[in-house]
């Protein structure tokens, strides 16, 4: 039997933001990543999640056109040092939250990946996690992570994914099966995917009985628009946040550890799932 890790000892106030980027302009896009961190901030929030590709923005015409403006520098540690973050940097340490945020980062093998970059409170900023499961066109201008990630903020441990990777149950559950009691998801879901948008997340939070934060892009223009619907689910994949289809948006909810130990103990897929699912399936005529 599994044993899920225990959960933490007191509540986690988070934030999800739905917001439109300027393509390119990551200097622009971090300066105003830093105001949105501070209204959050504002409302209590300890850990402020931003959509895919928040800084440079989800537009390929612009990411295929100018790779290296576009993009931040990561060292071979995976820390980030680029001077146009410093608003966010500041903004993280003055408020005492931590921010995870979607970058296109360069790695000094030239490896270019879709990050979610976590900047901590003391305002230090390095690579938390690359996309895994890259989505159609994406796969001509960025290279696959090869591993998961888990944040630890407090005693709370917190999975990472980024859009796509959402849409694979395998990756939730990998972060459950470490131990994480929430899934953090930078996104960039375009217009006309409302229903798969509002349907995986909740999933992936019932499917492993954890919160799921997921933030997204909106606005912009077509075929690059995106549709909003940021939200926070809680283990049973109900939405105690979620904001609309349209504009800007700073959602505040607090993750209750009581909450978590209910759903796992009414709920108990993770400690009774199978090593296997056995051997050579049968195959039966109807």
């Amino acid at each position: 039997m599994n044993r899920p890790h225990p959960a933490p000892s007191g509540p986690l106030t988070v934030a999800t933001v739905q917001a439109t980027p300027a393509p390119g302009d990551v200097a622009g896009n971090a300066a105003a990543a830093a105001e949105l961190v501070r209204l959050a901030a504002g409302e209590g929030a300890r850990v402020v999640v931003l959509p895919e590709l928040y800084l440079c923005a989800y537009h390929p015409p612009t990411l295929a056109a100018d790779p290296v403006g576009t993009h931040v520098e990561a060292d071979p540690a995976g820390v980030v040092a680029d001077g146009r973050l410093d608003p966010l940097r500041a903004a993280a340490r003055t408020a005492g939250v931590t921010v995870v945020v979607g970058a296109a980062v360069r790695h000094p093998d030239e490896r270019r990946t879709i990050a979610a970059l976590v900047v901590d409170r003391t305002g230090a900023v390095r690579v938390g996690y690359d996309k895994q499961q890259l989505w159609g066109d994406e796969r001509e201008l960025f290279s696959p992570g090869g591993r998961g990630a888990t944040l630890l903020v407090d005693d709370w441990r917190l999975g990472l994914g980024i859009c796509y990777d959402g849409c694979f149950p395998e990756h939730g559950r990998a972060a459950a099966l470490d131990g994480a009691h929430a899934y953090l998801c930078p996104s960039g879901y375009l217009a006309g995917s409302e229903h798969r948008r509002d349907l995986y997340y909740a999933a992936r939070a019932l499917d492993n009985t954890m919160f799921v934060v997921f933030a997204n892009s909106v606005g912009g223009s077509d075929p690059w628009r995106f549709n909003g619907g940021a939200a926070i689910y809680d283990p049973e994949g109900r939405s105690l946040v979620r904001g609309a289809d349209e504009g800007t948006d700073v959602l505040v909810a607090t993750l209750d550890p009581a909450a978590l130990t209910a759903t796992r103990s009414a709920h108990s897929m993770l400690a009774d799932l199978l090593p296997s699912q056995g051997g050579p399936r049968t195959s039966l005529t109807g």
